[in-house]
């Protein structure tokens, strides 16, 4: 049976096994540090002082004088020497003074140096941790700290953070894999009520007009949660590292063949496309993921515009980066509002989509499409009114780019 911890104990425990915390080692070692400084400053002290006994002033020696004036001629031999000796005393006080605020300064100056030089050594531990725990965000969360060293309120401090990270990581993947499970077993139902739908309707007597257009209207929302389970498997996906099917593509192309298959609906609100491509701008990742992400670009740019407006679709790359670029004209946004777009179902309200049949997800998609390889999405809101939607990712510089 475990014995219960007394504060005798503990005392005992904490004299005979100090711990090896920061608090004592800072101790210590300033400890030494003034130490070797006093000391430092008293050999200067010393030093000074053994050369100021080593001048050495001429007494004068008494004159022979008359026996009736021995007495008065004693005195004042005793009391010159007693000035002589005071004005000795003086320089040699001036002269330690002098020395010892040398010293001293000397000393103030070496202590603070190594001081900052021993800080810097002991806390560069916390610096390691600091600049380790900003590298890591929602997308690297199985990296750790794993900080060697004493069992020391650093250590400590490290350890506590990989736990704080190992829950997190455990956190987030629950969730996703809760999104990717419900979605894909609300498919199901899905099917099985569009099937229902299909069948009543299909039936061998008429169905009356309200029950038809009942019909319509629930395949169109069957058609839209749908397209919203789709987009969260793809967000979950995503988001979990999966990058299937990897291959070289060219975001020129991917954009051409996207712009094209939604012709008819361009056609439809009657908008103006401008293409501008300065190459191939090939890129490494999953063809399925890519493909998508573009569409969505292309999407997004169609639905959330005005009748008669505009898109301008601009491919560049320069060497490091391929860059994709949609723009689209319209009201005047809050940039705001704007960065808030690559978050989950979030809209910038009725008067910018024009319909609701979005999901909330085209951007999401993007942004977690684009950091997944290595990219950076970037929102903004033109000036003029409208909407820039920019994507950078790691360019792949070679010929003969596959489509």
């Amino acid at each position: 049976m475990r014995m219960p911890t007394t504060p005798v104990s503990r005392l005992t425990r904490s004299i005979c096994l100090p711990n090896r915390t920061v608090r004592s080692r800072f101790t210590a070692l300033y400890g030494v540090v003034f130490f070797l400084s006093g000391a430092g400053l008293l050999a200067i002290a010393n030093f000074v002082t053994l050369g100021s006994r080593q001048v050495s002033h001429a007494v004068p020696g008494p004159e022979p004088v008359p026996q009736e004036q021995a007495l008065t001629v004693a005195r004042d031999q005793i009391a010159w020497l007693q000035n002589q000796l005071a004005e000795q005393h003086a320089a040699q006080a001036r002269q330690l003074l002098a020395g010892s605020a040398i010293a001293l300064a000397v000393m103030v100056v070496a202590s603070i140096v190594l001081g900052r030089l021993i800080a810097g050594r002991v806390l560069r531990p916390l610096r390691t941790i600091t600049s380790a725990t900003r590298r890591i965000t929602a997308d690297n969360l199985h990296e750790r700290l794993a900080v060697s060293g004493p069992a020391d309120e650093v250590k400590d401090l490290a350890d506590t953070i990989d736990e704080l990270l190992e829950r997190l990581e455990g956190a987030f993947a629950a969730q996703r894999r809760f999104v990717a499970d419900a979605s894909h077993e609300l498919r199901t139902p899905l099917t099985t009520m569009r099937a229902s739908l299909d069948v009543a309707v299909a039936k061998p007597e008429p169905a009356p007009p309200q029950t038809v257009a009942l019909a319509d209207r629930l395949r169109g929302e069957l058609d839209q949660v749908d397209r919203l389970l789709e987009g969260l498997l793809v967000l979950a996906r995503t988001q979990h590292g999966d990058l299937p099917d990897r291959a070289t593509l060219s975001l020129a192309r991917l954009a051409s063949e996207a712009v094209e298959t939604r012709s008819a609906d361009i056609a439809a609100r009657r908008l103006t496309v401008h293409e501008a491509t300065g190459g191939d701008a090939p890129v490494r990742g999953s063809q399925a993921l890519l493909r998508r992400m573009v569409d969505n670009l292309i999407d997004n740019a169609i639905r959330h515009n005005e009748d008669g407006g505009w898109i301008r679709v601009v491919i560049a790359a320069d060497g490091e980066f391929a860059h994709l670029v949609v723009e689209t004209g319209g009201d005047v946004l809050d940039p705001r509002q704007v960065a808030e777009l690559t978050r989950p179902f979030r809209r910038l309200g009725a008067d910018r989509t024009g319909t609701d049949d979005g999901t909330g997800l085209g951007l999401a998609i993007v942004a977690a499409v684009a950091t997944a390889h290595g990219g950076i999405l970037d929102l903004r809101a033109r000036p003029g009114g409208g909407l820039r939607v920019g994507v950078s990712l790691p360019s792949v510089v070679h010929a003969g780019v596959p489509a």
